[in-house]
């Protein structure tokens, strides 16, 4: 084991982010890019473009649960997350390079571009997922429970949220074929070379949280947080996958370029606040009061978010705007309900409960492609779009607050400081 990695440096936690980052990095590709291409390429209609996002999902529920299930009870290749980490992203870096030859594949199979698009998706979304859920084990493998491991997360997030801007920024200024090509490469050197340098322990040690346990008693712990962050993720999809309808109706004489600069930009501002504040402020503010009061907080901002996009939707100023106060939502999303969940389970087992936990994110990618995408081009206002992310994210807070925090957590934390 390198020096760093005993320490626990801000080093090697970012290096310890860079394989995550690079799935998220990829997913960032996908939502800048995916609905645009086939939009503004190839003229699917909104439900055709809601039943191509429908693969991810279902890659999801098999892919995450399957490999955090393998990953904990294999050695391979010098590591159990290890592996599933290089092969994820060597086939999710060749998944986005298909990405700008939808109709090249499509001309030379035969397949018409609906298949093609639903295969490719598919094949991305189940290269992130093989992946996603080792990038986040190795983080609870390889850090103490309580501070350690929130500052884990929330700097894996900064890191991560980074990149995403990066990727958003260039999809705006560049267009999203630089951004595709861009990210193949990257998602390949970050998701080859860093586990080179992560030591990975070679058994996995039950938590001390008196709230952990296992089996039924285990479970009775986490159907709270499945559900409190499902019904966020319900809202946070119907935005990735819908925004681009949303800026059509507001600004209807936009372009096709026009209109997805402002999708960029609005998920550029997003991710923004997103990789900025979990170190910053969510993290600090966490070990004060705890964390699940913080995402309760931050549901309840997202919500107000949404719901102001409905009323001042229709100027693309004021709708970056907006999307930095969502952004406060989206930087609690993608860090606290990790360390939130870690300390519930035990070590042995976290791959599979990781992948359990993956359920509430991908069962509403489900429902938002297959249900939600039937029912929103019946309804003439796009505005309908963020009121049903509000409706969500009012739901996520109120079940948020039957989250009981773990033990570690209850009491204020004395920082020290990370070298």
């Amino acid at each position: 084991m390198l020096d760093f990695q005993k320490r626990l440096t801000k080093g090697f936690l970012t290096l310890l982010s860079l394989p995550s980052t690079a799935m998220g990095f990829a997913l960032s590709v996908q939502i800048s890019a995916l609905s645009w291409i086939l939009t503004t390429q190839y003229q699917l209609d909104i439900h055709e473009v809601g039943v191509v996002w429908a693969a991810g999902p279902i890659a999801g529920i098999i892919g995450q649960v399957l490999i955090g299930i393998i990953s904990d009870k294999v050695w391979f290749w010098g590591g159990r997350r290890r592996p599933f980490i290089w092969i994820g992203g060597v086939l999710a870096a060749l998944s986005l390079l298909a990405l700008p030859s939808l109709g090249a594949i499509s001309s030379a199979t035969g397949m018409g571009i609906l298949v093609v698009a639903i295969s490719v998706a598919l094949t991305l979304d189940l290269s992130i997922n093989i992946s996603f859920n080792p990038t986040r084990s190795i983080i609870a493998d390889v850090t103490p429970e309580g501070e350690k491991r929130t500052f884990g997360y929330t700097w894996m997030q900064t890191i991560s949220g980074f990149f995403g801007v990066l990727a958003y920024a260039i999809g705006a200024w560049w267009g999203n074929f630089s951004l595709i090509y861009f990210g193949a490469g990257l998602v390949l050197l970050f998701s080859l070379l860093p586990p080179f340098f992560i030591t990975e322990p070679s058994a996995l040690a039950a938590p001390t949280d008196g709230n952990a346990g296992g089996g039924t008693s285990q479970f009775g712990q986490l159907y709270r947080i499945y559900l409190a962050h499902g019904f966020c993720w319900l809202g946070v999809q119907t935005m990735f996958v819908y925004m681009i309808f949303f800026v059509r109706s507001m600004i209807p004489g936009a372009s096709d370029a026009e209109a997805g600069q402002v999708v960029s930009i609005s998920f550029l501002v997003l991710n923004t606040v997103g990789f900025i504040l979990p170190s910053l402020l969510l993290e600090p503010w966490a070990n004060k009061i705890g964390r699940v009061r913080v995402h309760v907080i931050a549901m309840a901002t997202m919500c107000a978010g949404y719901t102001l996009l409905v009323w001042l939707g229709s100027s693309p100023m004021w709708m970056y705007v907006i999307m930095a106060i969502v952004g406060i939502g989206w930087a609690a999303t993608v860090s606290l309900p990790f360390a939130i969940m870690t300390e519930k389970v035990e070590k042995n087992k976290m791959g599979l409960f990781m992948g359990i936990f993956n359920l509430s994110v991908v069962i509403p990618q489900l429902v938002v492609s297959l249900v939600f995408g039937k029912i929103i081009p019946l309804i003439e206002s796009k505005t309908a779009i963020f009121i049903i992310c509000a409706i969500c994210l009012a739901i996520s807070a109120l079940l948020w607050t039957l989250v009981r925090e773990s033990e570690v957590n209850k009491a204020p934390l004395n920082s020290k400081p990370m070298h």
